[in-house]
């Protein structure tokens, strides 16, 4: 059951940032499914409330399975530890504590301090992966970052005149589209913007609770008043992170709808454009920039997960720009290594995708 409350959260992927995702299913003593929920940040009401409420008078004595730890503050919400303990619940499995300062095992302790049962650990990884980005925004004070690249079999992502439609095939886009939809906000450089001239926009359909925002790094203020970012800057949040103070080029921008953020060093302060974007309560960042910016959040050590797609084809070329750029490993041992990978073949291009080890 603690699996159906993983399953039951994942339908709030995409409409519950900065809040956690969390399911809950409740059942009775005699083994009977008797409510299940999922919390929606709109909706307000927690999964525990949802599931308690179907589940009426046979929460008494029931157990809840619950993926995150229940909170036991008054927020948005009254606490969800005195609904449980209302309702006559027994037993709570939950697999793993919040890390929110206010919940922080605080919601375990008061449910046993009130009599109730609470087995913690199963299926920890898997609720730890589920809410990776919440986990990561509370503990590290910034937003989960995840590279994200498409490359040839020879590791390029464009060819010598900058083609780069398309290196991976439909499934492969398709799947980068749902990617986009798990994130709060999706960053590139200048040259991207410049070369590629995207739009950054989700476009899998699914439902989202805020819109996708767009972030540019652009020290020089490159980036076109003609370009599809500008253009659309007025229907889909799009900041720009420099260091210029060119008051012409950044009015022309902000006239645009375009938000223009001046930090020191401009984009290349990494760091500061994290805390910036965590300020705004964005949980998550979708690289999907080219060799400069890859490489640069490579070498700062603010890659928290990587995903390459890549195609059977081979580019070549000297010039044609490889994926990761910066200044690398000087040697194989200090090298970028990754854990918990993963391999999934979409079509005829592979995913591999896992989590960075840092060796110093």
């Amino acid at each position: 059951m603690t699996r159906r409350s993983l399953e039951l959260a994942a339908c709030g992927v995409g409409q519950v940032s900065p809040s956690p995702l969390v399911g809950c299913a409740i059942v009775a003593e005699n083994g009977e499914m008797v409510g299940e929920g999922c919390y929606i940040y709109e909706k307000l009401t927690h999964a525990e409330v949802i599931a308690l409420n179907q589940a009426g008078e046979k929460s008494k004595g029931a157990t809840a399975y619950v993926s995150l730890e229940p909170h036991a503050h008054y927020g948005r919400t009254p606490p969800c530890t005195e609904a449980l303990i209302n309702a006559g619940i027994k037993r709570v499995v939950c697999p793993i504590e919040d890390p929110n300062p206010l919940v922080a095992g605080k919601g375990f302790e008061f449910l046993r301090q009130s009599g109730i049962e609470v087995v913690t650990g199963i299926l920890q990884a898997e609720a730890e992966r589920q809410n990776e980005k919440y986990i990561h925004w509370h503990k590290a004070k910034r937003p989960f970052v995840h590279l994200k690249m498409a490359i040839s079999l020879d590791g390029r992502i464009a060819t010598r005149t900058g083609d780069a439609r398309w290196i991976t095939g439909e499934e492969s886009r398709k799947k980068s589209h749902e990617l986009r939809a798990e994130y709060d906000a999706i960053l590139i450089g200048a040259n991207t913007a410049t070369v590629d001239n995207p739009s950054l926009t989700d476009r899998s359909g699914r439902q989202r609770r805020r819109k996708l925002v767009r972030v540019v790094l652009d020290n020089t203020l490159k980036l076109s008043p003609n370009s599809q970012l500008v253009l659309t800057a007025r229907e889909t949040p799009t900041i720009v992170f420099t260091d210029n103070e060119t008051d012409e080029k950044i009015k022309l921008l902000k006239d645009e709808g375009v938000e223009v953020v001046r930090i020191a060093e401009g984009g290349r302060n990494l760091f500061g454009v994290l805390q910036e974007l965590g300020r705004r309560n964005l949980q998550s960042v979708l690289v999907e920039g080219g060799t400069n910016v890859a490489g640069a959040f490579c070498d700062a050590k603010l890659i928290d997960k990587i995903s390459f797609f890549i195609a059977p084809i081979v580019i070549g070329g000297r010039d044609a720009p490889a994926a990761i750029g910066g200044q690398g490993a000087q040697v194989l041992a200090s090298a970028m290594r990754l854990r918990d990978v993963e391999i999934v073949k979409h079509g005829e291009d592979l995913e591999i995708c896992g989590y960075p080890k840092w060796n110093d």
